[in-house]
């Protein structure tokens, strides 16, 4: 599809982004809350095909900067554009359909079972054509998480896990072309914290920009086009894995003696903690 229709619910469908072309950007973002600046001057790009790594230590603001870009948070200075136009002159209706969003928890006090929550990530095409999708979309998502064999369970009797996977899947049901992803291997075992990341290559390889938040600096690593080391609000460095995943620097914003090596099969930067014998 070129360019963007008017639907019978006056929200304007997005075009698929060009590869490469920039469809998320943070200008000198600054994020303010309960008075205190916990992002400063942010510079930040998603790019369509590429997946971005955030990474830091805890309070570095990468949950914020994942908010701001997906605004649900306001900048206080600067400011967050999605496909072309600032982020809040789209309708949250239109948003939705711009960028999907992960957050590290989901709670649901309602016994929806998985298909329906996943089937949730589907809400903001109805009334529009992509509605005829629904079904297929719904059944690709599961089918990528794994989590097509207990889709008939209560999301409610799901292990923290298996949860994880469900609210996945509801956000790559709603192939929406920006994924923001905060901490989305967080309450996974080994097998399916790979198999997430290899979720966001794929999603790229098709021409989505992601974003996510890793505290794993082996995944981002081993799967981001770009990781930006975040600290104390700033970026203190940003670039593939392999320029910025740098000892010294990493040492000194983690606080803890860390080295860095090349994997003998693959090259990739392994981060190891330095520990006392």
């Amino acid at each position: 599809m070129i360019g963007k229709l008017l639907t019978r619910t006056s929200r304007r469908i997005p075009a698929r982004p060009e590869p490469g072309s920039q469809y998320a950007d943070a200008r000198a973002l600054t994020v303010r809350l309960g008075g205190r600046t916990v992002l400063d001057g942010v510079h930040l790009a998603a790019t369509a095909g590429e997946v971005v790594a955030l990474v830091g230590p805890n309070g570095a603001g990468k949950s914020t900067l994942l908010a701001a870009l997906a605004a649900d948070l306001p900048a206080a200075d600067g400011e967050v554009r999605i496909d072309g136009r600032p982020a809040d002159a789209w309708s949250a209706p239109e948003l939705a359909l711009r960028r999907a969003v992960l957050p590290q928890s989901a709670a649901l006090s309602f016994p929806f079972t998985v298909a329906e929550v996943v089937r949730m990530g589907r809400a903001p095409w109805a009334g529009t054509p992509a509605a005829d999708e629904d079904e297929s979309a719904v059944a690709a998502a599961m089918a990528a998480t794994e989590v097509t064999p207990f889709s008939a369970r209560p999301f409610s009797a799901l292990s923290g896990g298996e949860r994880a996977r469900v609210a996945l899947a509801r956000v790559l049901a709603q192939r929406a072309p920006l994924l923001l992803l905060d901490e989305p291997t967080a309450a996974l075992d080994l097998r399916h914290q790979e198999l997430v990341l290899r979720i966001c290559r794929q999603r790229a390889a098709a021409g989505d920009a992601v974003v996510v938040v890793l505290h794993d600096l082996g995944l981002a690593s081993a799967y981001a086009d770009r990781a930006a080391v975040l600290h104390g609000g700033r970026i203190a460095a940003q670039g593939p894995p392999a320029e910025v995943f740098e000892a010294d620097l990493l040492s000194r914003i983690y606080r803890q003696p860390i080295e860095v090596v090349a994997h003998p099969g693959t090259g990739t930067p392994l981060v190891v903690p330095i520990r006392p014998r």
